[in-house]
């Protein structure tokens, strides 16, 4: 095919690769060792590089040539060879757990800088053209926090806005809202934008030892959008793991009767609204996007309702037989939660304040709470992407894998929120990865752009390969076959050239 002459870039990537290491294998699979590759784009063609992420884990599990450092799903245990004392010794280091380095979700960028990012407080800086793997970052320098998000968002600056969890600090469980600047002042150049981290507000955790988990968090013009879901951590579990033999994950437990919470933060006085909104359980990871219209906040996400989508991932059932057998108990399906902000005081109990267009509901309570449920946009799609132009504000067009009841995607699909048009791409025998959009240079419309996606084939024989889609019609326009093993990743950037350092740099 043919690419446009303007793509000019780099699709960086990151996702687990390894999962054996000597004899020892990892229990689940996004416990593998990160692997970053990259398609550059350069005068209509494609070059491929992939790199191991040379962190402390890596290093300190390849010398030993076993697992030596803990992930979610798998727990390590030292050297059997050492002596009771030294046992006992590592046993009682494991209760507040060294959390692993291994960052092996997304990319990050903050300030000219890269980083790859996982769930724990530790992000490692990238070479973005070379793939080295440079200084190490711990979150917890900055500000107090054990776990962060790997999905921040930008502000129109280029502000890093993310979200971490702040485990029994001073008697508090909390949920911290933090800002990475974008550039320091010029007389602290040698400086990280670390340095400058300011804590924008903080949300008390309903539960001092047992926080929610969450993947991701939303953001419109005004407010920060988080989700206190009743999926949730348990802190002592968790401390006494190690010495019980089970693995983190264990600890992590979905309560389908409780309620979850929905919290907004007004980003000019840093307060969250006082109203409690909720809705039924659900688990959810993915936001998509989030607006405001007429005194309402609307955002959208992709939710289930049970955790079985991480069950699905253990090492044990991905067999050959996993795309007939693994069967989501519950499918993903795309909701659009109203929430009135503005609502009349003397509303009567029962009554539904939503007043725009929708079957999305907020119903006042006799407590003066608000009870939303929403409406169903689609179902079926995961890993959703848009047009980052649109973050926060009105849009049209999300770019999702297409999953039904599989967690394993076999589509590429363009979802038009407003009309519920859906445009998909598929081949036999093809797994395709998020779809990232890139807008064209001069694009007028929402979709004016490509979509890119790596897309590994089912039968090791055929090699796999980088798509690009005009993202307007869905067409293919061209495709980059690479000859290399490639494996299913989980969530990348687009980093146009401009925004490259040159290697001198």
């Amino acid at each position: 095919g043919q690419l446009p002459t303007w793509l000019r870039g780099t699709l960086l990537r990151n996702g687990p690769g390894m999962h054996t290491i000597g004899d020892s294998k990892y229990n689940h699979w996004f416990d593998g060792l990160a692997l970053l590759h990259s398609f550059t784009f350069k005068n209509g063609e494609v070059y491929y590089r992939s790199k191991y992420l040379r962190s402390d884990t890596y290093n300190c599990n390849i010398e030993a040539n076993r697992i030596m450092v803990s992930e979610f799903g798998t727990m390590a245990y030292p050297d059997p060879c050492k002596n009771i004392f030294a046992k006992a010794f590592s046993y009682l280091s494991h209760t507040i757990p060294e959390f692993t380095d291994n960052c092996l979700i997304n990319i990050m960028k903050a300030g000219d800088d890269f980083y790859a990012t996982g769930e724990t407080n530790f992000i490692r800086k990238i070479n973005p053209q070379t793939l080295e793997t440079l200084e190490k970052v711990d979150y917890s320098k900055y500000v107090a926090v054990n776990l962060a998000t790997s999905h921040p968002h930008y502000d129109s600056a280029g502000n890093v806005l993310n979200m971490g969890t702040s485990i029994v600090d001073k008697g508090k469980t909390k949920y911290l809202l933090f800002k990475i600047p974008s550039s320091v002042p010029e007389h602290e150049k040698k400086k990280s934008c670390f340095k400058h981290l300011e804590v924008v507000c903080s949300v008390p955790s309903r539960s001092l030892l047992h926080p929610s988990y969450y993947h991701s968090f939303g953001i419109t013009e005004n407010y920060i959008i988080f989700i206190e879901q009743p999926f949730r951590l348990d802190i002592v579990k968790m401390a006494t793991a190690y010495i019980r033999g089970v693995s983190w994950a264990s600890c992590l437990a979905f309560n389908k009767d409780e309620k979850t919470w929905f919290h907004f933060i007004d980003r000019r006085t840093k307060k969250e609204v006082s109203t409690k909104f909720y809705t039924d359980a659900m688990v959810f990871f993915h936001h998509m996007n989030a607006y405001e219209e007429d005194g309402h906040i609307i955002f959208d996400i992709i939710a289930y309702t049970d955790n079985s989508l991480y069950d699905m991932f253990y090492l044990k059932n991905l067999n050959n037989d996993f795309e007939k057998n693994a069967r989501l108990t519950s499918r993903p399906t795309c909701r659009r939660f109203v929430v009135p902000l503005q609502c009349d005081k003397d509303a009567v109990v029962g009554s539904n304040l939503v007043t725009l267009p929708s079957t999305a509901t907020a119903v006042k309570e006799k407590d003066g709470s608000i009870y939303c449920q929403p409406e169903i946009l689609c179902e079926g799609i995961e890993l959703p992407r848009i047009n980052y132009d649109y973050n926060g504000k009105k849009y049209k067009y999300v770019f999702a894998t297409q999953v039904q009841w599989t967690p394993i995607p076999t589509k590429i699909a363009k979802f038009n929120t407003q009309t519920k048009e859906m445009l998909q791409w598929e081949e036999d025998d093809c797994w395709p990865s998020e779809p990232v959009f890139v807008p064209s240079p001069d694009a007028k419309e929402e979709d004016d752009g490509v979509v890119l996606t790596c897309v590994v084939k089912t039968d090791p024989k055929d090699p796999p390969f980088l798509l690009v889609l005009d993202a307007k019609t869905f067409i293919e326009l061209g495709r980059a076959i690479v000859n290399v093993e490639m494996h299913l990743d989980l969530h990348g950037i687009f980093i146009p050239q401009q925004d490259m350092k040159t290697e001198s740099e």
